[in-house]
């Protein structure tokens, strides 16, 4: 590892704090907005529409985090830049068409005649499921390193199947803040349900990511890591049995506390991110290259670093006014 106290050593640990940072912001900001989009058919026609509703006026802003952080792996790590989106070619494709999809269906649900509407609906369902299942391809090939066979893709398949039940459980969450009345309780059904499958996978990824990674095995399991990382799953197991005990004794009447299962679906998402960047800390491609090797110049970084301090406050402060300025529970669409 290099000599941190210089330039060369710490500006990229800075610039991949701010990456995760941004791939964070995304994973749960649009995460909650794809989750809805994965829920969707399991509404009426009107339930369609509030669902839509809840989450009209953030669904952009919220894919910015991933402009950001796509944008931070080009400038800061550009040897990495092409390898990694070489290796990607077909998940990020996949995710790019699904969003697309969304983007599309989005405008033209609200425009179509009534006898195209479901189509649309179901458009908008399809590309959330599709931009889902491929973030967790990516995820998982991320993992395994880009290798080839038939155990990295199995593994990188299992992720991909699992990602969606997590979202899922963001977007009912989501629901429970941001609505009421039958399509609140439904919603709170739909935690429910996806909260056991979110744990499944959590644990079933947890358990087959050291088998396929020697170095991310040893990272976990030898004295005294075992010991210092234990709070990590032993929190996220708290955190499963408090949203459970939670979504029992939802909806309280006057919407007491809808808040707390969208607040405790978030932690335990920040609670696996934590875990799963210790695990790949310092490769940006495991077992091959690190954020050193990647990294452009000091002098390049530095400029960068400065633009960063301007652009990311800015993100930050257009992001927190739009979820202040559209507080509380969602309203029926209108198009004037």
């Amino acid at each position: 590892m290099p000599d941190l106290s210089t330039p060369a050593g710490w500006l990229p640990v800075v610039f991949l704090g701010l990456m995760g940072l941004a791939i964070l912001a995304y994973v749960v900001l649009d995460g909650f907005d794809l989750g809805v989009g994965i829920l969707l058919r399991e509404a009426d026609d009107a339930q369609k529409d509030a669902m839509i509703a809840s989450i009209g006026p953030f669904w952009d802003a919220n894919e910015t985090w991933l402009v950001l952080g796509v944008g931070l792996l080009l400038v800061a790590f550009p040897l990495a830049h092409g390898p990694i989106l070489t290796a990607l070619y077909v998940p990020v494709t996949l995710m790019l068409f699904g969003l697309v999809l969304r983007g599309v269906a989005f405008d033209f649900r609200v425009k179509a005649h009534a006898r195209h509407k479901g189509t649309w609906n179901l458009a908008f369902h399809g590309g959330s499921v599709l931009a889902a299942v491929a973030q967790g391809v990516m995820l998982g090939l991320v993992v395994v390193g880009f290798e080839d066979g038939w155990r990295a893709l199995v593994f990188a398949l299992a992720i991909g199947l699992g990602l969606p039940a997590g979202y899922a459980l963001l977007g009912a969450t989501w629901l429970i803040l941001k609505t009421e009345d039958e399509l609140q309780r439904r919603a709170v059904r739909w935690a429910r349900t996806s909260l056991w499958f979110t744990a499944f996978g959590i644990v079933a990824v947890s358990l087959a990511t050291p088998l396929v990674s020697p170095r991310i095995f040893d990272r976990w399991f030898q004295l005294p890591n075992l010991i210092g990382l234990a709070p990590i799953p032993l929190l996220t197991g708290l955190l499963f049995v408090l949203l459970h005990w939670a979504l029992k004794r939802l909806p309280l009447p006057g919407d007491h506390g809808a808040w707390i299962p969208f607040a405790l679906s978030i932690s335990i998402f920040v609670l696996a991110f934590a875990g799963l960047a210790y695990s790949l800390f310092p490769y940006l491609i495991v077992d091959r290259m690190t954020i050193w090797d990647a990294a452009a110049a000091p002098e390049s970084l530095s400029i960068i670093l400065v633009g960063v301090a301007i652009v990311l406050p800015m993100i930050v402060a257009w992001n927190a006014f739009a979820y202040r300025v559209f507080a509380g529970k969602a309203r029926a669409l209108s198009y004037g």
